[in-house]
């Protein structure tokens, strides 16, 4: 087990490596845009020259990772914040994009679970016809569709909600305080319409198969109700590869959000990451592609190796 958590840590950095070098040599061969102020201008021109941004790129991005491993420094923001440094920039937008996406998480895990607890028991049912049909829907349709319908009916027809969250300062100073989880609410449920369809999917799917197998049945020739033999057989054993689901479900909800983030004017990472591209902003734009492929090279990991500790069972690396 240790040699394979070695080896997809090494293989995962190699990904990174890759993927950052790609980025970063596309990134810089896209034309610079000055400032219109000529003492800013001033100051990014001397800024590139120490670092030598005016040199090779190969050699640039050298320089760009020495600064890296030994500073920490993953480069300034000039566009979006002026003078700012990069990493600065990306943890403070880093809790609003976290908060959507753990509450959109808490919603939907729970409800798709249930949902597909639900639609199994009462299979080639009525019920279950309609939430797999409901399921095939909801799954179909992207979140940025789901985030104008909720924003049409929640906020113009009905006003229950604001059409955007609110600022830091309007929520005073608080991103927990109940003003701000109300104008969270249309985003939250923008999120968790796909998810809980793709969870109530899988459940049904795979607590169906368990329900079918034969110490289902001998489960209940012992003298175990459904229900019973239901709830301490079936469900452990089919959360086995539910489990693991729910992580990879928030690497998914972290991608949509980038177009949620712009809908609802969340000041997120997500958002950052589009105006970055827009702005031309290179280091903000590397900063968060090693952000977000980090996450999920990480979340790949964490997925494949919880599945030996949900079950003892399965030891990953073995022959």
């Amino acid at each position: 087990m240790g040699k394979y958590v070695l080896k997809r840590v090494l293989l995962m950095l190699f990904t990174l490596f890759v993927i950052m070098t790609i980025c970063f040599m596309l990134i810089r061969m896209l034309p610079r845009e000055m400032p219109t102020d000529k003492n800013q201008a001033a100051i990014i021109e001397a800024r590139w020259e120490a670092l030598g941004y005016n040199k090779p790129l190969i050699v640039q991005y050298g320089i760009y990772l020495k600064n890296i491993v030994t500073a920490w420094d993953f480069g300034t923001s000039w566009n979006i914040s002026f003078s700012t440094p990069a990493w600065d920039l990306l943890t403070s937008k880093l809790p609003a994009t976290v908060l959507v996406n753990l509450y959109s998480l808490l919603v939907s895990i729970p409800l798709g679970i249930a949902l597909g607890v639900f639609a199994a028991i009462k299979k080639n049912k009525w019920q279950d016809s309609v939430i797999s049909t409901l399921v095939m829907l909801f799954v179909s349709v992207p979140s940025y569709v789901y985030a104008f319908i909720v924003q049409y009916l929640f906020y113009f027809k009905l006003g229950w909600f604001p059409p955007v969250i609110k600022s830091l300062a309007d929520a005073g100073g608080s991103w927990f305080s109940w003003t701000m989880f109300v104008s969270m609410i249309l985003p939250i449920m923008s999120l968790s319409f796909g998810e809980i369809a793709g969870l109530c999917r899988f459940t049904r799917a795979e607590l169906t198969e368990t329900l079918t197998s034969d110490y289902m049945l001998l489960a209940r020739t012992k003298g175990l109700t459904r229900a019973q033999a239901t709830t301490r057989h079936a469900l452990k054993n089919a959360m086995v590869p539910i489990l693991p689901m729910i992580i990879s479900s928030f690497i998914g909800i972290l991608g949509g959000s980038m177009i949620i983030e712009q809908i609802f004017s969340i000041p997120g990472v997500g958002q950052l990451y589009v105006q970055s591209i827009q702005q031309l902003d290179y280091d903000v734009f590397m900063m968060d592609s090693v952000f977000y492929t980090f996450v999920s090279l990480l979340a790949g990991i964490v997925v494949d190796i919880s599945y030996g500790f949900i079950d003892p069972r399965i030891r990953m690396g073995e022959r």
